[in-house]
C-alpha cells in the first residue's frame, strides 16, 4: 500500500534538488502535489515527469516569501483536490554569503525573508485548512549550519535557517492539540546547487565529504525518504523534532 494515498500535499522549492526529489516521492507514494517555485519551466518539467510515472500533480509558480502567494498555493491544493494533509515547506535560498562584516543588510534582510518569513507566512496559511480536514503534517527545512555546525561565511543563511527550528517547536506546542505535527529536517551536505554554490572549491568539497561520518555526500531522494517519513502515518507520535539527516557530520565534528 502507498503511505499518502488520498492525501495532499505541497512541495515548496519543487524545481530542483531536495524538493523535486520529494515532490516526486510523495507523488509515487499516493499524494497529489502541488508544486511551487519560482521557475514555471522547471515546474513544467517536473508535472511532466510526475505525470508520467501515473502520479497526480498541480502547479503554481510564484516567489514564498509573498503573502498572497502564500494563501493562493493553499487555495490551489484546496480548489484542485479538496484538502490539505501535508506540506514541505522547503524553499530556501543561500543568501548574500562572506564575512559577517561584509554582508549588506539587504543580503541578510532578503535570506530572512525567503527562508525564514516565508516559513511563517506558509505555517498562518497552511494551519486553518489542516485543521478544517482534522489534522496534518507540516515539514520545515532548517540545516545543521547554524543549529549544531558553524560554518563561517554563512550568518545570514545560518540565522535564517535557526529561526526555522524555533518557529517548528512553536507551531507544534500551539496546534498538536487540533491534530497539526510540525517537524523540521536538518540537512548536512546534500548534493544540490545550493551545496555547490557553497563548496566551490576542491579544498571546500573535500572538507564537506570528510566531515561526514559515511564519507560522501547526501543525495536529495535520501532527504526525501525522511520528509516522507514524517509526512506519512509513521510518524503519527513525532513532532517538535529537528531531525538531523547529516551522514553524521555532527557526530564527528571536533
Amino acid at each position: 500500500m502507498r503511505r499518502l494515498s488520498g492525501k495532499v500535499a505541497i512541495v515548496t522549492g519543487a524545481s530542483a534538488g531536495i524538493g523535486r526529489a520529494t515532490a516526486k516521492r510523495f507523488a509515487s507514494e499516493g499524494a497529489m502535489v502541488v508544486a511551487s517555485a519560482r521557475r514555471q519551466s522547471e515546474l513544467q518539467s517536473l508535472l511532466a515527469e510526475i505525470e508520467a510515472l501515473g502520479g497526480v500533480a498541480a502547479m503554481l509558480a510564484g516567489d514564498v516569501s509573498n503573502e498572497d502567494y502564500a494563501h493562493s498555493l493553499v487555495e490551489t491544493a484546496y480548489s484542485k483536490f479538496g484538502a490539505l494533509d501535508i506540506a514541505f515547506n522547503n524553499a530556501g535560498t543561500l543568501g548574500e554569503a562572506g564575512p559577517s562584516e561584509t554582508v549588506s543588510q539587504h543580503g541578510f534582510e532578503q535570506a530572512i525573508a525567503v527562508n525564514l518569513t516565508a516559513s511563517f507566512l506558509a505555517a498562518r496559511a497552511q494551519i486553518p485548512r489542516m485543521i478544517a480536514g482534522g489534522g496534518g503534517s507540516m515539514i520545515f527545512t532548517s540545516t545543521i549550519v547554524g543549529s549544531s555546525f558553524g560554518f563561517p561565511g554563512t550568518a545570514a543563511y545560518a540565522a535564517s535557517k535557526s529561526g526555522i527550528i524555533g518557529l517548528v517547536q512553536t507551531l507544534a506546542t500551539e496546534y498538536g492539540p487540533r491534530n497539526v505535527r510540525v517537524n523540521a529536517i536538518l540537512p548536512g551536505a546534500i548534493e544540490t546547487s545550493m551545496y555547490h554554490a557553497m563548496n566551490d572549491t576542491a579544498d571546500k568539497e573535500a572538507f564537506m565529504i570528510n566531515m561526514s561520518a559515511l564519507k560522501r555526500l547526501g543525495r536529495p531522494e535520501e532527504l526525501a525518504a525522511a520528509a516522507l517519513f514524517l509526512a506519512s502515518d509513521d510518524s503519527t507520535f513525532v513532532t517538535g523534532t529537528a531531525m538531523l539527516v547529516d551522514g553524521g557530520a555532527t557526530i564527528t565534528r571536533t
